[in-house]
């Protein structure tokens, strides 16, 4: 669809440009060359300024209303999704039974992935409209958060943690999504158990890991957009674009370390956040 509309628009464009050339030198054939050179190039940014605004008009509008339908369907997914984990921790009270236990906190995990997911919607909706919610806190904190919930989703992997204290103003969410990829993307690149170690000190996040490792061109490649270095992965090779996208934004520097079989190192630093 944007192909077809960028394609209209170029050729109209250039018929627009090449029906005021013709016609401005036909109705002045006596103006010096700048002067008509100036008076092209005007008419020419008025009609493409034109040409523009009447072409993009429709696609801002069915934008702005699937904007508004993506807030709505987030909102009614919002109250189910706490109607669920306010009844489940009421109807585990006076349960003994460890089986029924179990269950319940299997949907309590669910819901959990859920809420996980709502959060990533509203983040991407406002990433959209450049709404980040940009907030002083401690980074060392939000991350050790993270790990406390990722760590029982991670069956397989040994995740240890050495987190300094560091308060920056940046984007939570964000950054919660920068963590969520890295620890995933360790753990699908490592053989089970994976032995995945987050290091935060003097504003320098590491996260190391002793998985598959990389050579020089696939960590050329690891930010491309779709790139996966194995096919047989999960995933649609996008996380590790977002991560440089967020660091790019924030001034964050995003280093990579790897050797073949020997793991990878995955670096972010701080310094530049203000």
């Amino acid at each position: 669809m944007f192909r077809n509309i960028q394609l209209s628009v170029f050729l109209f464009f250039v018929m627009t440009t090449l029906f005021v050339v013709t016609l401005v030198y036909l109705l002045a054939p006596q103006l010096e060359l700048v002067y008509l050179v100036v008076m092209v190039l005007f008419l020419v940014t008025v009609f493409g300024f034109a040409i523009v605004k009447l072409a993009l008009e429709p696609l801002q509008e069915q934008l702005s209303q699937l904007e508004h339908f993506s807030k709505e369907i987030l909102h009614e997914l919002n109250l189910p999704i706490n109607t669920i984990m306010s009844n489940t921790s009421m109807l585990k009270k006076g349960v003994d039974d460890e089986k029924s236990l179990r269950r319940y906190r299997r949907i309590e995990l669910a819901c959990s992935m859920l809420q996980e997911r709502y959060q990533e919607l509203d983040y991407l909706i406002k990433k959209q409209m450049f709404l980040e919610e940009v907030e002083y806190f401690d980074i060392a904190l939000v991350i050790h958060e993270r790990l406390k919930l990722l760590k029982p989703l991670y069956i397989t992997a040994n995740i240890s943690e050495d987190l300094e204290t560091i308060s920056l103003n940046i984007d939570r969410i964000g950054l919660i999504k920068v963590i969520d990829n890295i620890i995933d993307n360790s753990v699908k690149y490592s053989n089970a158990p994976a032995q995945i170690s987050v290091f935060l000190k003097e504003g320098i996040l590491e996260v190391k890991d002793r998985g598959v490792g990389m050579d020089e061109l696939e960590i050329f490649q690891i930010f491309d957009r779709y790139y996966q270095a194995d096919d047989a992965q999960l995933g649609y090779g996008i996380g590790l674009g977002l991560v440089k996208s967020y660091c790019d934004k924030y001034k964050i520097k995003l280093h990579v370390f790897s050797q073949k079989g020997e793991g990878t190192t995955m670096q972010l630093d701080f310094s530049g956040v203000r």
